[in-house]
C-alpha cells in the first residue's frame, strides 16, 4: 500500500506546519523514506491551544450519555478500519502485521471500556451536621490536556489517553510520535468522524523540546499525560509541577521474571518467548531480567535459547515473520553497546547479539546468561530483543534481585506452589504482576507503575478519574 504524508490536525482541519517544515518517515524494514510528517511551529501550538479551549467549552457541556454514544461510534469506526490502519502501522513501525492489527483492535476495546465508564463518574451525597444542609461532591472534567505518546505502540498509547480524557469531557493537544505518525492520525480521524468536535482533539508533531516547553507551562493546559522514558518523564514531571499541573506518567521498566523450580517450564518458556520478543522487545512491560531457580536453570535456558533462535525475523508484511525490525539505527547501536558491556563483564552470550540482514534495522533475538548485576544492561532498560537470564538459590535472593532497581512497572512469575505464589504476590514490588499467564494491559485493568516507572494509572475502573476534579457543593435548603 502507499503511505500518505501526515499533517497537523488543529481546530478541525488537517494542515501543514506554519513554516512548511516536514520530517521524513522511514520504513524500518527497508530504511526507505515512505512519507513525511508536518512539523509544528510556536504559532501552530498557539492555534492548537486556542482550539483546545474552545473544544473543551463545547465537549465538556455534552451529557455523559452523548459522549458515551460518540465514543462507541468511534470504536466501531476504528474496528471497521482496522485492516488498513494495521498496514499503515506496520509500514512505519515494523511490527508484524498480525501484531499491528491486534494493537488496533485492542484500541477498539479501550474506547468501548471508556465509553461505558463515562457514564459512571459518580459523586457522593455526604451526610450534613445541620438540618436543611445538602452536601454533594461533583466530578467535573479537569480541562484541556497536553498528551505525549511514544512510537512503539502509537495506537495503544494514544488511545489510552484520548478515550479516557474524552470520556471525562476533556479536550486535547496530543503530541504524536514523529517516527510513527500515520496510525495515530487515523485514530484521531476515527474520533472526529464519530462526532467528537474537531476543536476537542488537536494533533501536532515536531521538535519534542519545543512542543513540551510550549504546551506544559501554558495556562490553557490543566493536565499532562506522558508515556516514554524515565529520563524524559522526570524532566516533564518537574516542569508540570512547577506550574501546578496534574500529571500521569507511564515510564520505563526493567521487568523481572521469577521462575521457581516447581513451575511448568513449557508454559514459562512459551509465554515469555511471546512477551519478550513481541514488537522486537520495544515494550515498556517487556520481561528482561529472568531470575531462574538454579535446579532448573540449565534446562530453562536450553529451552529458551532453542525457541528464541528459531524465531523468524523479517519484514512485518511477510506472514511468516514473528519479529520485525527495531525502529532505527540508534536502537541497534544502543543495544549492541549494552550487550558488549555485559559480555565483557562476564556474561555468557548464548544466541544472537548481532544485526542481521543488509537492509532494515533487524537484530537477532539475543540471550545472555550469568550477567553480573554491575553490567549496564542489568541496570538500564535495554528496550530491545534481549533476555538476561541469571540463577538464584533461595526465594529471598530472587525477590531481592526483582526489587533491586527502582523501576516498578511490570513483573512476571511462574510457580505451581500456592505458598510460593502467596509470597510472590506480596513480595514483588511493582505496579503490575502477572503469574503463570499473560494478563496485563487489558482495558478493565489498571496500567501503571511505581518508583521510576511512573505516577498514576491508565485503564481499569479508575480510567476516567485521572481526568476529573472533585468539587464539593454544600447548600442550605429552604431559602428563597
Amino acid at each position: 500500500m502507499t503511505y500518505s504524508d501526515v499533517q497537523l490536525y488543529i481546530g478541525g482541519a488537517w494542515r501543514p506546519g506554519g513554516a512548511g517544515d516536514t520530517i521524513d518517515v522511514v520504513n524500518p524494514a527497508t530504511e526507505k523514506v515512505i512519507g513525511t510528517v508536518a512539523s509544528a511551529t510556536h504559532a501552530d501550538l498557539e492555534a492548537a491551544l486556542e482550539a483546545a479551549q474552545l473544544g473543551f467549552d463545547d465537549w465538556s457541556r455534552r451529557s455523559v450519555h452523548e459522549r458515551s454514544a460518540i465514543l462507541r461510534k468511534a470504536a466501531h469506526l476504528l474496528g471497521e478500519r482496522a485492516e488498513r490502519i494495521a498496514e499503515i502501522l506496520t509500514l512505519e513501525q515494523g511490527k508484524p502485521l498480525r501484531q499491528a492489527k491486534s494493537e488496533v483492535l485492542a484500541g477498539v476495546e479501550m474506547i468501548e471500556w471508556c465509553a461505558e465508564e463515562a457514564r459512571r463518574t459518580y459523586g457522593l451525597v455526604i451526610p450534613a451536621r445541620s438540618p436543611g444542609v445538602f452536601q454533594v461532591t461533583l466530578k467535573e472534567p479537569i480541562g484541556p490536556v497536553a498528551a505525549f505518546a511514544p512510537w512503539n505502540f502509537p495506537i495503544n498509547q494514544c488511545v489510552r489517553k484520548l478515550a479516557a480524557g474524552l470520556a471525562a469531557g476533556c479536550s486535547f493537544v496530543l503530541k504524536g510520535p514523529e517516527d510513527t505518525p500515520g496510525s495515530p492520525a487515523e485514530l484521531v480521524r476515527a474520533f472526529v468522524d464519530a462526532g467528537v468536535p474537531g476543536a476537542a482533539i488537536n494533533l501536532v508533531f515536531g521538535d519534542p523540546p519545543l512542543i513540551s516547553g510550549h504546551l506544559i507551562p501554558h495556562p490553557v493546559v490543566r493536565k499532562v499525560s506522558f508515556t516514554g522514558s524515565t529520563e524524559v518523564g522526570r524532566y516533564l514531571g518537574a516542569l508540570a509541577a512547577s506550574h501546578m499541573k496534574r500529571i500521569t506518567m507511564e515510564l520505563g521498566g526493567h521487568a523481572p521474571v521469577i521462575i521457581t523450580e516447581d513451575a511448568d517450564l513449557d508454559v514459562a518458556v512459551e509465554l515469555m518467548i511471546q512477551q519478550k520478543f513481541r514488537n522486537a522487545g520495544q515494550v515498556c512491560t517487556s520481561p528482561t531480567r529472568f531470575i531462574v531457580q538454579e535446579a532448573i536453570f540449565d534446562r530453562y535456558v536450553d529451552m529458551f535459547v532453542e525457541k528464541a533462535a528459531a524465531l523468524v525475523v523479517g519484514d512485518g508484511h511477510d506472514p511468516i515473520s514473528q519479529m520485525g525490525p527495531l525502529i532505527n539505527q540508534r536502537r541497534i547501536d544502543s543495544i549492541r553497546c549494552l550487550i558488549e558491556d555485559a559480555v565483557s563483564a562476564g556474561g555468557n552470550l548464548r544466541t544472537g547479539g548481532n544485526r542481521i540482514a543488509n537492509k532494515g534495522y533487524f537484530f537477532a533475538p539475543t540471550i545472555v546468561t550469568d550477567v553480573p548485576v554491575t553490567a549496564r544492561i542489568m541496570n538500564e532498560e535495554p528496550f530491545g530483543p534481549v533476555a538476561l537470564i541469571n540463577r538464584y538459590r533461595t526465594l529471598d535472593e530472587a525477590l531481592a534481585e526483582a526489587n533491586r532497581l527502582n523501576y516498578g512497572l511490570a513483573s512476571y512469575a511462574f510457580s505451581d506452589n500456592a505458598a510460593t505464589v502467596a509470597r510472590l504476590k506480596h513480595g514483588i514490588s511493582a505496579g503490575m504482576l502477572s503469574i503463570n499467564h499473560l494478563g496485563l494491559a487489558l482495558p478493565e485493568l489498571p496500567f501503571g507503575g511505581i518508583g521510576d516507572s511512573g505516577v498514576g494509572t491508565e485503564g481499569g475502573s479508575e480510567v476516567v478519574a485521572q481526568f476529573l476534579e472533585t468539587k464539593i457543593v454544600t447548600q442550605l435548603l429552604g431559602r428563597k
